[in-house]
């Protein structure tokens, strides 16, 4: 006896009938294939993010140090340990245990107590610098924690670093990334201080991009936060009477800049250059390279690089009273665009999450960093023993290629900026700067602890 149609799958018909109707859609008419090819890639691009999230959310890590990054260990040792992070006994930094370790070597990890201040708690910190506020659509550069592979380094407390600068003078001496520097400190310090109005520029003067020099007062404790313009460390000005007419100015390589007098009694001295020393910011502009009188038509770009930090280090040698100042020279922190420079086209607004593996940091970087690199070893090695401390951030800042500006650079009211107009150069506030900053705090705490500022001994960071 046949079965009736009552007694069909019912899930048989439906199937068939939705296959015809589905194939009555005509897929292929250019209206329904736009709409969902646009809903697949919607799809892919939502996925993308959801694992992005659940990675950094599970206390996902970045890997310690790539097989790029190895030649970089300038002390000659091998690579990283291969051993686990839980298999790491990590010691106190201030302790005595954590003397050796080298606090640069280390990981970002993702931490949900941070940023350590809000940018828009901040009145100190320059328009330009403000991502949230210009309108960068994602935290999570905001989240990253610098963490040392064999040390725990103290968590940044503004009231003491407060207390520790307490009658004295910290300057920042750079380029613009040492402002962005300076600002950051600015606000970390700041975000410590009940009163505001306690805090103020000495001479009236706005945080604004400008040439020159900004000196913030904390007037609680008598201290000074000061910031002095210096992209090249060494003075520029106008070249010899007869020189060539295509010589616009020229780079006294054998002379610091006019304002180092204001620097020298500084308790507190923080150097920092590299982004100015290019092809374009000098020959191409017509700044050339002098020595004594004559103008070195044929020295290179490095050579050149390389003899200003030289004669940054004689000046530190016999201008600066080790007795008094504590001096740090930062390392090169590196750019990274996409495609392009800053003039070309290059971008990096797309990127959300520090290093993978692959390195968008151009060669140049490196082969900068070892030339500084040499220059710092030789006189930090030398027998008269030139005192000063190293920032050495240039290969941890290199895997942050998520914390630059981008296209949120001009102000609330104006960003984003156009898409081929992109920094890639300068740092979000909160951001990377910060990381910079805490370990100039755990540096100074441990100089406090073994040192004072009367002894010309010093702790040396490795390069």
């Amino acid at each position: 006896m046949s079965k009736g149609p009552s007694q069909q799958d019912h899930e048989t018909m439906p199937v068939f009938e939705v296959f015809k109707r589905f194939k009555r859609l005509k897929l292929f008419e250019p209206s329904l294939g736009v709409l969902g090819f646009f809903f697949v890639a919607v799809c892919v691009i939502c996925c993308f993010f959801y694992l992005d999230y659940r990675a950094v959310a599970k206390g996902y890590r970045v890997p310690s140090q790539s097989q790029r990054f190895m030649w970089l260990k300038l002390d000659g040792s091998s690579s990283s340990s291969s051993s686990s992070p839980s298999d790491i006994k990590r010691v106190d930094f201030l302790s005595q245990e954590g003397k050796g370790c080298d606090v640069f070597d280390g990981d970002w990890v993702w931490d949900e107590t941070y940023p350590l201040y809000e940018s828009k708690d901040c009145s100190f910190l320059d328009e330009g610098f403000r991502c949230t506020e210009n309108g960068r659509p994602d935290l999570f550069y905001t989240k990253w924690r610098w963490q040392p592979k064999l040390c725990n380094l103290p968590r940044f407390d503004g009231k003491v670093m407060l207390e520790k600068l307490r009658d004295k003078r910290l300057v920042f001496v750079g380029d613009s990334i040492g402002r962005n520097q300076w600002e950051s400190l600015l606000c970390m310090l700041a975000s410590a201080v009940a009163n505001k109005d306690s805090i103020y520029e000495v001479n009236g003067s706005p945080i604004t991009k400008h040439k020159g020099f900004l000196v913030f007062k904390f007037k609680d404790y008598n201290c000074t936060l000061e910031y002095y313009r210096a992209p090249f460390l060494v003075l520029q000005s106008r070249p010899p009477v007869g020189s060539p007419q295509q010589i616009k100015t020229t780079l006294k390589l054998d002379k610091m800049d006019w304002n180092s007098v204001r620097w020298k009694d500084a308790d507190l001295l923080i150097f920092n250059t590299g982004h100015w020393w290019n092809y374009e910011k000098t020959i191409r502009g017509g700044c050339y390279f002098q020595e004594g009188q004559k103008v070195k038509m044929e020295m290179t770009v490095e050579h050149a690089y390389q003899r200003s930090i030289e004669t940054t280090m004689r000046w530190i040698h016999n201008e600066v009273n080790a007795g008094k100042t504590k001096v740090f020279f930062r390392t090169f922190a590196p750019v990274h665009f996409r495609g392009g420079d800053w003039k070309t086209g290059g971008s990096c607004h797309l990127e959300t999450l520090p290093e993978l593996g692959t390195s968008m940091v151009p060669s140049e970087t490196w082969e900068q960093f070892k030339l500084v690199s040499d220059v710092l070893s030789a006189y930090s090695n030398s027998s008269e023993g030139t005192k000063f401390d190293i920032l050495n951030v240039t290969r941890m800042t290199a895997r942050r290629k998520d914390g630059h500006l981008s296209l949120y650079y001009l102000g609330p009211k104006e960003s984003p900026a156009p898409i081929h107009r992109q920094d890639c150069s300068h740092w979000c506030l909160p951001g990377v700067p910060d990381a910079w900053n805490e370990l100039l705090y755990a540096m100074v705490l441990k100089h406090y602890i073994h040192h004072t500022f009367n002894n010309s001994s010093t702790y040396e960071a490795q390069v």
